[in-house]
C-alpha cells in the first residue's frame, strides 16, 4: 500500500500545491485535489450521497495506508473544502460503516500552509482528535509557507526531516 496527500485548497495550483508537490517528489505519494471533486457539506439526511465523497473515500481506504491532509490556513482554520471533507467522514460512521471501519489502523498527518511562519495554537486539534476518534495513528504535522514564490531553504530541510521522521516511508525518502 502507499500514501496519499489530500490537498484541500481553494486554489489548485497555489502555495499549498507547491508544498504538496515538494512532498510528493520526496515520498512518491499520490495527490487527490479535493477542489476537483464535487463534495457537498455534511447533511443529517445524507442527501449528498451521490456526490464525489463516497467514491473518493472508498478509493482512499482501499488503496492507501497513509493519509496526509494538506490545507491552507484560512481565517485561522483549515479551508472550507477540507472542513467539508472532514465533516463528511461522518457518512462513514452513520451510513457507510464498512468504509469507515477501514480507516482504523491507517496513519494520518497534516500539513498547513499559511502566509507566514506562525500557526495559532489549536489549529491541529481537529486533525489529532479525528485521527484518535477514527482509530488512526497520528503521525504529526508541520506548518509551511512560501516566500518570494519559493519554499524557504530551512523549511525545505524541516519538511525533509518531517518526512523521514514522521511519515516513516519504507526505505529512505528521496532528496
Amino acid at each position: 500500500m502507499r500514501g496519499v496527500i489530500l490537498q484541500g485548497s481553494s486554489k489548485s495550483n497555489g502555495n499549498t500545491n507547491k508544498i504538496t508537490l515538494f512532498i510528493k517528489e520526496r515520498t512518491g505519494f499520490d495527490i487527490i485535489d479535493l477542489k476537483s471533486k464535487n463534495i457537498g457539506p455534511f447533511d443529517y439526511d445524507f442527501k449528498n450521497r451521490d456526490d464525489d465523497f463516497l467514491p473518493t473515500i472508498k478509493e482512499i481506504v482501499e488503496n492507501y495506508d497513509t493519509l496526509i491532509f494538506a490545507t491552507p490556513v484560512y481565517w485561522y482554520a483549515m479551508s472550507g473544502i477540507m472542513k467539508n471533507f472532514m465533516d463528511r467522514i461522518t457518512d462513514c460512521i452513520k451510513v457507510e460503516k464498512t468504509t469507515g471501519r477501514k480507516l482504523a489502523g491507517k496513519k494520518m498527518g497534516m500539513i498547513s500552509c499559511g502566509s507566514g511562519s506562525e500557526l495559532k495554537e489549536g489549529f491541529t486539534m481537529p486533525f489529532i482528535e479525528s485521527a484518535h476518534y477514527l482509530g488512526m495513528e497520528y503521525l504529526g504535522d508541520i506548518h509551511t509557507w512560501i516566500e518570494d514564490e519559493n519554499i524557504p531553504k530551512q523549511l525545505q530541510s524541516d519538511i525533509n526531516v518531517f518526512i523521514s521522521e514522521k511519515i516513516k516511508r519504507e526505505g529512505k525518502p528521496k532528496h
